[in-house]
């Protein structure tokens, strides 16, 4: 190494004080969000992980490429850490009847308060799923948690797939809103996961000529947990 790159190191030093540098959560005005009243900015649509909204794998319904929108919200005021948050939430989740379930795609990102987090569940080919992939199914991917307030926020993106073993490819998408109620619903009767309130995220798209949200209509149902 020459003398001039190294005294060029030891100036570079000597200005960071030897400091390195933790990464700091990317602000991404290109992504569509939404900001419902007492929460933070949270993404419309579930992302892939080139960051575009997703569309169902290439689904074409009723003529136009389906887009998935976010359509549950999930707030715990009661855990310790994030760890802690996914811990409960995976416990959740699991008690109502959505336990984690291999046979979907995976890869995908959710936006909340400025940030981009990768979904859980984190297996390979793993979703939140009230069955096995080979049948009908709701199932969805979460995204977070995002520290808010006192507690941690969680965005999720739930559809139902219709099975026909005779079509190719065999899965085709049913509904946002049956898998949206179903999953939001189950966590209110069978865990401390309680429906608070209703949101309108603002991502139901109504008659574009290319673009669909199927059956959503724009909300997204509100879960809450304390201590």
């Amino acid at each position: 190494m020459g003398h001039s790159l190294i005294k060029l190191v030891v100036v570079c030093v000597a200005l960071t004080g030897g400091m390195t540098f933790e990464a700091r959560p990317q602000q991404r005005p290109d992504i569509d969000v939404a900001t419902p009243e007492g929460l933070p900015a949270i993404g419309r649509w579930m992302l892939t992980a080139q960051s575009v909204p997703s569309d169902w794998l290439g689904e074409i319904y009723e003529g136009r490429n389906l887009r998935e929108p976010i359509n549950v919200i999930i707030v715990d005021e009661g855990a310790s850490s994030v760890d802690d948050a996914k811990a409960r939430l995976l416990a959740a989740a699991a008690r109502a009847g959505y336990p984690i379930r291999f046979g979907h795609s995976t890869g995908y990102q959710g936006f909340i308060g400025g940030q981009l987090y990768a979904q859980l569940p984190q297996g390979r080919d793993d979703a939140f799923s009230n069955d096995i992939f080979e049948v009908s199914n709701n199932h969805g991917r979460i995204f977070g948690p995002h520290q808010f307030g006192q507690g941690y926020l969680f965005a999720g993106a739930f559809s139902r797939e219709e099975i026909d073993p005779i079509r190719d490819p065999p899965h085709s998408y049913g509904s946002f809103n049956r898998a949206r109620d179903d999953f939001t619903q189950r966590l209110n009767r069978s865990t401390d996961f309680k429906v608070s309130r209703f949101v309108d995220l603002g991502n139901a798209l109504i008659g574009d000529p290319k673009l669909t949200t199927g059956d959503h209509d724009g909300i997204a149902v509100v879960v809450r947990v304390g201590p």
